[in-house]
């Protein structure tokens, strides 16, 4: 697989793929998004790989979505923006859907749409250092991307709500605390304990480790309403047109 945003690597039965836009702190555009989901979709096919690792290159995970693509005019139809509205979600759930069990090796930072796509992920690994950082709220946004039923799976929904109505940064340590983090490493080698657990996981047998994920898929399905509960693109949408018309309003005088 070779993409614009992405670099994926194969170790027998072990990918990593690496957000690579290190230039913009990985931070996810459109077209990461397209090739986010593209990559999912072959891995639907994919019988060979048993692991995927999700990492950034550089100096962090990921600094969210990038917002510089925000002041661009959208489509003039309604229907083709609402649907454009929902790309971060369909990259959330490409992620989550996934039947190969996937890591999140998680250094530096991971803001925004970043620990979205931690929170996707089955296992995610930081260490002490890294920090994370949810500031939708600050920006006058909601927290997208479904992310919401999937923060209040790993903390809790009092905690999930904290951090997305504050918006303070808080580190690898508190995320392990929390539960956000699922195992915590040495500074500098959380992709070095990924892959230790991917190894781990690959030992196991492929059939088995299949059905208890897809039986643990059903039982999130069941039980986490939340997903179904609200249009979160919607309400993205929503929320972006209301800018654009107090924009529109400040320019107008």
């Amino acid at each position: 697989m070779t993409y614009e945003t992405l670099q994926v690597d194969r170790d027998g039965a072990v990918m990593t793929v690496r957000f690579n836009r290190p230039d913009k702190r990985n931070a996810i555009n459109n077209q990461m998004h397209r090739d986010i989901q593209d990559a999912c979709h072959r891995l639907g096919d994919d019988f060979q790989t048993r692991v995927v690792i999700f990492t950034g290159e550089g100096a962090g995970f990921s600094s969210g979505a990038d917002t510089s693509e925000w002041g661009r005019r959208g489509p003039d139809n309604e229907l083709e923006l609402r649907h454009q509205s929902g790309i971060g979600s369909r990259s959330s759930a490409a992620i989550e859907e996934l039947s190969q069990i996937t890591i999140a090796a998680v250094h530096g930072f991971a803001v925004g749409g970043g620990a979205v796509f931690v929170s996707c992920c089955d296992f995610r690994v930081a260490s002490p250092s890294t920090w994370f950082s949810i500031p939708e709220v600050e920006l006058g946004i909601p927290l997208s991307w479904n992310a919401l039923p999937r923060l209040a799976r790993a903390v809790g929904h009092q905690r999930a709500l904290e951090l997305t109505v504050l918006c303070e940064r808080f580190s690898g340590q508190e995320a392990f605390e929390y539960g956000l983090v699922s195992h915590l490493s040495e500074d500098g080698k959380e992709l070095e304990l990924a892959r230790e657990l991917a190894g781990k996981v690959v030992e196991k047998p492929a059939l088995a480790v299949a059905l208890t994920k897809a039986s643990m898929k059903a039982l999130r399905r069941g039980t986490e309403t939340g997903e179904v509960a609200y249009s979160d693109g919607d309400l993205l949408l929503y929320s972006r047109l209301l800018q654009q018309r107090r924009r529109r309003r400040e320019r107008d005088g």
